[in-house]
C-alpha cells in the first residue's frame, strides 16, 4: 500500500508542477519599489473598527444586544460635540455603535426621521497611509496625522464633511468622507 501511495504522489507532482514548488508561510508588509513609481504618501484602509447602527431607543436596543444576544454592552456615553449618545457593543473581532440624538442639531435625530426603526449610519475603518523611503522601501504606517489624510483625500477629489477633524467616541481624531463619494455608505477614517 505504501509502495502504491509513493508511486501515485510521485506521478501526481509531474502533473501539478506547483506541487514541487515551495509555498512561503512568511508574509511582510514591505516590498521594494523604484522611488520613481510612487511620489509621496499612498493611502491605505486598516481594519473595520465599528459599524454604526441609529437606534430610536437606546435603551432598548442596549437590552436586546445584552439579554437577548448575550454581548458585551457597554455604557451610555454622551458626545454632544457630535449631537449623539453612543453605547458600544463589543463583537470580539470589531464592535458596534449604537447612536441615539443627543441635542436638538444632532444628524442621528434626522436620519431616525427618514428611518422610523432605525438602521446603519456609517462604518469606520481605522486608517494608516504607506509611506515611501528613499530606496523605495514601502513601509506601512499608521496614520499620525490625520489631517494629511484629508489632504491626500482631497487631491482624489473625496469630499470630507467637515472642515477639520474631530475628536471621536474613542478619543481619537476622525473625518467623515461624503457618501457620495464612497459608493453611498458614509464613512468614518479613524486615525489610529
Amino acid at each position: 500500500m505504501a509502495r502504491v501511495l509513493k508511486a501515485a504522489t510521485a506521478s501526481a507532482v509531474g502533473l501539478f508542477p506547483r506541487l514541487q514548488t515551495p509555498v512561503p508561510t512568511v508574509r511582510t508588509f514591505s516590498m521594494s519599489l523604484s522611488s520613481h513609481q510612487v511620489a509621496g504618501p499612498v493611502w491605505n484602509l486598516g481594519r473595520l473598527n465599528h459599524v454604526a447602527v441609529a437606534v430610536p431607543d437606546l435603551e432598548k436596543a442596549k437590552a436586546f444586544y445584552k439579554n437577548v444576544l448575550g454581548a458585551q454592552v457597554g455604557e451610555t456615553v454622551p458626545l454632544p460635540e457630535h449631537g449623539v449618545s453612543v453605547v458600544f457593543v463589543n463583537l470580539g473581532n470589531t464592535k458596534m455603535e449604537l447612536l441615539h440624538p443627543l441635542g436638538n442639531d444632532s444628524p442621528i435625530a434626522g436620519f431616525l426621521q427618514k428611518n422610523k426603526a432605525g438602521g446603519m449610519h456609517h462604518i469606520c475603518i481605522e486608517s494608516r497611509m504607506m509611506i515611501f523611503q528613499d530606496r523605495g522601501e514601502l513601509l506601512f504606517h499608521q496614520v499620525d496625522n490625520i489631517n494629511a489624510a484629508v489632504m491626500n483625500l482631497k487631491e482624489k477629489k473625496i469630499r470630507i464633511l467637515s472642515e477639520e477633524a474631530k475628536i471621536g467616541a474613542h478619543g481619537k481624531p476622525v473625518i467623515f468622507l461624503h457618501p457620495k463619494d464612497c459608493g453611498g455608505v458614509l464613512v468614518e477614517l479613524e486615525q489610529v
